[in-house]
């Protein structure tokens, strides 16, 4: 009801879905999982939502997209570090079997940090709400690189949902308490 054009977004998600594991060249199989990912899981997710409510967009809800895109990422990298070998195997050209073992860990890392960081770029001590969960990206960070493989990953992939849950649940939380002080 807000704008036709998200009948557009719409579309190329439902493509975008599709493409991931559908058509002759599934994208999800030749290492671009991860940007249709941010793209779709986080950008338009987000920014698409806020849309829909305010009929606006800003500078603080692509940040806020931003930050969920490269937790729903780090989701979909360590399930691609777990199952690097076998997708090695089948030909399954993945970030993590283009990239390797060691980059992959890194890159994951990487996307669980960095929200931390972002959310200065709200300009509120709140968001130091999202502090909380910092004891739990240590965890799982420990257990990713202590050498965990296959299976053993399964928890840390569990542990990435829920952290990212958590941490927009922090972040909305600090957000409404600004605009409430």
């Amino acid at each position: 009801m807000s704008s036709w054009w998200l009948i557009v977004v719409g579309i190329f998600s439902i493509a975008a879905a599709w493409g991931y594991t559908g058509g002759k060249n599934p994208y999800g199989y030749l290492g671009l999982g991860e940007v249709f990912v941010f793209i779709f899981f986080g950008l338009v997710a987000t920014v698409g939502t806020y849309f829909v409510q305010t009929e606006r967009i800003d500078g603080q809800v692509i940040l806020a997209g931003t930050i969920v895109g490269f937790l729903a990422c780090a989701i979909l990298v360590v399930n691609n570090i777990r199952d690097r070998a076998l997708d090695a195997e089948v030909g399954k050209k993945t970030l993590a079997v283009r990239i390797g073992d060691r980059n992959s860990r890194f890159l994951y890392s990487v996307l669980l940090v960095t929200p931390f960081l972002l959310t200065a770029g709200f300009g509120t001590p709140w968001t130091m709400l999202t502090l909380v969960t910092l004891p739990r990206v240590i965890s799982i960070l420990r257990t990713l690189w202590t050498g965990a493989l296959g299976r053993t990953l399964i928890p840390v992939l569990a542990k990435t949902g829920e952290q990212q849950i958590l941490f927009c649940l922090a972040l909305s939380l600090a957000l409404i308490l600004q605009r409430l002080v």
